[in-house]
């Protein structure tokens, strides 16, 4: 009886995998719909069997890191564009509004879309989603998720530099052998 109470306590003790648990290379991405800074709605699933995703996830719009980065992109996006990617800025800010998204994209010039996830659901999926405390609560952490055709994450950035974030990414497609276009 006390092997078994013990197997019991063990079992209810041992992780179990949620939500929360951290994505690895290998993983299945989780899908979302979510509005864009162009007008329209991306789904992750749609891209399956078509071409290969980059989710950079980023803190906050307007902010100097996320300036930064978003600027990175827009100036070197010729870079990435040389690959089979859709690629997309992402954020838990809203889309609209003065500090939205829309708004953030339009002030970099942004040639790509940037996506709002302001229920959070998405970032909690990825793992990205951290309380900054103070004025900034929560937000996502400045990670690039790399996904393939196949659904699966390729490869996870967790050192982003957003001066040489285009760059960055372009290395990362080519070292992933994304198809070129």
């Amino acid at each position: 009886m006390r092997v078994l109470m013990a197997l019991v306590v063990a079992a209810l003790m041992s992780p179990t995998v949620t939500a929360d648990t951290e994505l690895k290379v290998g993983d299945v991405a989780p899908d979302f719909t979510l509005q864009a800074s162009d007008g329209q709605s991306y789904t992750l699933s749609e891209f399956k069997g078509k071409q290969a995703v980059a989710l950079a996830w980023f803190p906050k719009a307007f902010t100097q890191g996320c300036t930064i980065e978003c600027k990175s992109l827009a100036e070197n996006g010729h870079l990435i564009k040389k690959y089979d990617v859709a690629y997309f800025m992402i954020s838990v800010d809203d889309i609209e509004g003065d500090k939205g998204n829309k708004a953030f994209a339009e002030s970099q010039d942004a040639d790509f879309p940037l996506l709002g996830d302001p229920s959070k659901q998405t970032a909690t999926a990825y793992g990205v989603l951290r309380d900054f405390g103070g004025e900034y609560g929560e937000m996502a952490q400045r990670w690039t998720f790399y996904i393939g055709t196949n659904g699966k994450i390729l490869a996870i950035d967790k050192a982003v530099k957003p001066a040489t974030s285009a760059e960055d990414m372009a290395t990362q497609l080519g070292s992933l052998e994304v198809a070129m276009r």
